[in-house]
């Protein structure tokens, strides 16, 4: 078994000049149920090939994930559109920050074209925020969108967005492209975002969440956090009620995992059996699925996840 800091890293990246500033956190040494194996199979090889091939990027890579290996020996990625440089500053986050490029006019073609070679059946798009474009790349996701529905008709489409904060008709664009699962992130419990989540605003993106659903009830949305960052457990458990409120069907709790010294720090290994309590107390409050793991991640076994929620949508329906 290896830890995450032997999975691949970027280098010489942009980094916002604030955080670069920051005195750096020793990193923790993890716990046996935080480790994971090395990327090295055939498969995985090949996925990272043709990522390169078209000149796509992917938070796989980009934020370091720890579930990179597993994820693409399956041929599941997480796309991401837009480039690779964020116009934001999340303590939290290791996308790197700066002035970003022009937006690629090819990637919705290129996305549709790899997602037919690798034969995905379930695709996930996410984005770096794009605060410099006037819709916050809300048309780049639509353009996806309607270009993997042609080349791909079966394939299930889940996107994972910015809060197009101050971007009026943002949400409204990308929902009417018409993807299976509208995914964005609260990360963390309301205290904590001055200090992890800056540019962001916890109620505006709960109120996202909400306007997603209510422009497209039949659409699955969901949302996730991270724990070990200070948080207290009734500030998860008020997060899971405002969830709710927001007709959330989907949960992901995972444990955060500091990418550099620079970033905020971990302050606690949660407990898988912590990670179990609030898997049960999620799914009583009403969630048609909680994942909570330490490994947990906003698009891990999303595939799966996905036939999951319709399964347990039709059990509802009571069909």
């Amino acid at each position: 078994m290896s830890n995450v800091e032997n999975l691949p890293q970027k280098r010489g990246r942009l980094r916002h000049p604030e955080k670069a500033k920051n005195a750096p956190n020793p990193i923790q040494r993890k716990p046996a149920w935080i480790r994971v194996k090395a990327p090295t199979s055939k498969t995985y090889m090949e996925t990272r090939a043709l990522m390169r091939e078209k000149n796509l990027h992917t938070v796989c890579e980009e934020a370091a994930c720890p579930n990179i290996g597993e994820c693409w020996s399956r041929k599941h990625a997480t796309v991401m559109i837009l480039g690779d440089i964020c116009t934001r500053a999340c303590a939290f986050c290791n996308v790197a920050t700066g002035k970003p490029g022009a937006v690629d006019a090819m990637e919705p073609e290129n996305l549709a074209v790899s997602v037919a070679e690798t034969g995905m059946q379930h695709v996930v798009i996410t984005s770096v925020d794009r605060d410099d474009l006037e819709d916050g790349g809300a048309a780049q996701f639509a353009k996806c969108i309607t270009r993997i529905r042609e080349t791909s008709p079966t394939t299930t489409i889940e996107v994972l967005t910015p809060d197009f904060r101050g971007k009026d008709g943002g949400l409204e664009t990308v929902v009417d492209a018409g993807p299976d699962v509208f995914n964005h992130n609260l990360e963390t419990v309301p205290r904590l975002y001055p200090s992890i989540r800056p540019g962001a605003r916890y109620f505006h993106s709960l109120q996202l969440l909400a306007d997603a659903k209510k422009r497209k009830p039949t659409i699955f949305t969901k949302s996730g956090i991270m724990v070990g960052l200070g948080e207290e457990k009734d500030e998860v458990l008020q997060v899971m009620d405002d969830l709710r409120s927001a007709d959330v069907d989907f949960l992901t709790i995972g444990q955060y995992l500091a990418p550099t010294p620079r970033h905020a720090a971990v302050e606690r290994f949660v407990t898988p059996d912590e990670f179990a309590e609030f898997k049960r107390i999620g799914e009583a409050k009403g969630f048609l699925l909680v994942a909570s793991t330490p490994l947990t991640r906003s698009s891990y076994h999303a595939d799966a996840d996905f036939a999951t929620l319709q399964a347990a949508r039709n059990a509802a329906l009571g069909g």
